[in-house]
């Protein structure tokens, strides 16, 4: 199989990169950028790889289309919102970590992102690919989720979709490392802004709140929205999605635990630690989502830790894992990564 990339320059699309050279469904890779106007080397365009023999050609999605089996766009908002037409039209097979296509319509896109929305037709072709539940396999058009939104979701799962909780009472305290900004610069990112210190950052305005409640909704029609407040750390990779619920009446911890068992037990990727509360540095490094939970009998509240790699379970990683359900491959297949020590 051939794969195209499109976006190779930033972190996502690095990482995915050299996650696809190792798939072992993958015979070749051909990168593709939108800003070309002739090939070029891939040095030239992402200095860090300047030992690989790769070329970089101009976006062309007609050459893409007859040379690929399948295009990942690693590229920043606002591109696919005006490049997916061709694939929707032709259902040829696309992974999108971008978060032009993730909600269902023009007006949500536009209050949280601040661009032009591809036309409405279009989003809604596009599958939401949370690719712990949502099956991709017959899709075209898969929606990889953002960072936030995935380590969220997998914490509130058992418990929205068991009806465990009440919603309105849900509240979440998500922490992202820095690469989970990009590579654009800002002072916010700076390290003598970063380094010990933590910085609180687009209160009730991150954009993965819409995606976060749109797939809530699906579980339970009494989600209208979500309180969820994002925090910059002083550490590279890794996400900590920390949530607060009260448990409905006669909700035991014991129903808690079960409940995230018998959902997370056979989904390779996904740990639950029980009340041992997983830190951000197991998971880096690899695909894995670790959750815990500490229940508190007096205030009847339930806290959920979930941590992830927001470059690969929260990125690449993920894209990774709808691609080999689309293409029916071992879930498992390219994804067998290590975890970084230290």
């Amino acid at each position: 199989m051939q794969a195209a990339l499109v976006g190779v320059t930033g972190y996502a699309g690095m990482v995915l990169y050299q996650l696809l050279k190792d798939h072992p469904n993958i015979k070749k890779i051909n990168i593709y950028d939108h800003k070309l106007t002739e090939p070029t080397t891939l040095e030239s365009v992402a200095p860090v790889f300047k030992y690989e023999d790769a070329e970089v050609d101009p976006y062309d999605p007609t050459q893409i289309m007859a040379d690929n089996d399948v295009v990942f766009f690693a590229t920043s908002a606002g591109v696919t919102s005006k490049l997916s037409r061709p694939y929707l039209e032709n259902h040829f097979p696309v992974i999108d970590l971008s978060g032009d296509m993730r909600l269902n319509t023009e007006s949500s896109y536009e209050k949280w992102y601040h661009k032009p929305a591809a036309p409405e037709k279009y989003l809604r072709q596009a599958q939401y690919g949370l690719a712990e539940f949502e099956s991709v396999k017959d899709q075209t058009y898969v929606a990889n989720p953002g960072c936030y939104a995935t380590a969220t979701l997998l914490g509130l799962a058992p418990l929205i979709q068991n009806q465990l909780v009440d919603v309105k009472s849900v509240i979440v305290d998500a922490k992202s490392g820095t690469s989970g900004a990009g590579k654009k610069l800002s002072a916010t990112t700076h390290f003598t802004e970063t380094n010990d210190n933590l910085q609180i950052y687009k209160p009730n305005q991150h954009q993965h709140i819409p995606e976060i409640v749109q797939e809530l909704h699906k579980w339970d029609k009494a989600v209208s929205s979500i309180q969820f407040m994002t925090t910059l750390i002083p550490v590279t990779r890794g996400i900590m999605s920390t949530i607060y619920a009260h448990v409905n009446d006669g909700v035991t911890e014991a129903q808690l635990s079960q409940a995230y068992h018998k959902t997370y037990d056979q989904k390779p990727f996904v740990h639950f630690t029980e009340t041992d509360l997983p830190t951000i540095k197991q998971v880096v490094g690899t695909n894995n989502c670790d959750i815990g939970l500490a229940y508190n009998p007096d205030t009847k509240v339930v806290m959920i830790d979930s941590v992830i790699d927001n470059m690969l379970k929260g990125a690449a990683g993920q894209a990774v894992q709808n691609f080999n359900q689309m293409f029916d491959y071992e879930q498992t297949a390219g994804l067998k990564l290590k975890q970084m020590l230290v």
